[in-house]
């Protein structure tokens, strides 16, 4: 596992994710839920920003963002502008973080025991690509849904 590779697959998703934001045709439906769906595409964006800044920018980056998670799901009808630039400081915040890092430091615990136990801080930023990833695909899913229900 390589900073470089990690970093590029941030980055990629990150283009996605606001590619997927941008995507939807009217931006109202970024705060739609649709049947067995929870959470809007809007608060799902959000929360991976607030993800990354967070555990990324602030734990690893020292960015002192604050992050509000409640929030990442509570608000709504946030701009698609303001989201599309709270995921450009997320990605900001990712790449000035990995661009620091050298691969000794990926082999301590990292900082913070988020799931009740330790784990090594690469281990932990591979969960943080597979967590985005996961989340960009409700979106995409959630978009076409909505496209298809019109």
């Amino acid at each position: 596992m390589t900073i470089t590779s990690l970093t590029k697959i941030f980055e990629r998703d990150l283009d996605r994710l606001k590619k997927e934001v941008e995507a939807y045709s009217d931006e109202s439906q970024l705060w739609q839920k649709t049947a067995g769906i929870n959470n809007s595409a809007g608060n799902l964006a959000l929360h991976l920003a607030g993800n990354l800044c967070h555990y990324i920018g602030a734990t690893l980056g020292q960015t002192g963002y604050v992050r509000d998670r409640d929030a990442e799901f509570q608000l709504q009808n946030v701009p698609r502008t303001e989201i599309l630039q709270k995921i450009n400081e997320a990605l900001d915040a990712v790449k000035n973080t990995l661009a620091k890092l050298k691969h000794e430091d990926l082999k301590p615990d990292y900082p913070i025991e988020v799931f009740g136990h330790k784990m090594t801080t690469g281990y932990f930023l591979i969960h943080l690509t597979t967590h985005l990833s996961y989340h960009l695909g409700q979106i995409n899913y959630h978009r076409r849904i909505l496209a298809h229900e019109k």
